[in-house]
């Protein structure tokens, strides 16, 4: 809702700045700025903040699992002792 709200500031700001010649035709054109910038901005495929914290959230778990399948692998290619039985039950599957 905040960005409906956004937009509609915006286009009256445009509406507001027009020259003294087209003020008489404010409202048509508020209503041209807004379609104009909605399609625009559908056109960019914005997601929301919230939307946004939750796919960084899980980018960072899957990097951490990623970083530690990555070691324990190492460890194995190296021909260490592999993790115990008991770290490969423990290990979360990634989310």
């Amino acid at each position: 809702m905040q960005e409906s709200r956004q937009l509609e500031e915006l286009a009256a700001r445009l509406a507001r700045v027009l020259p003294p010649g087209l003020r008489g035709l404010r409202s048509e054109l508020e209503d041209n700025f807004r379609a104009v910038l909605r399609a625009n901005l559908d056109r960019l495929e914005l997601v929301s903040r919230e939307r946004f914290d939750v796919q960084a959230e899980l980018l960072a778990r899957t990097q951490a699992r990623l970083a530690e399948l990555e070691r324990r692998l190492a460890a194995l290619e190296t021909g260490k002792s592999p993790a115990s039985r008991q770290d490969a039950k423990d290990a979360k599957p990634i989310a």
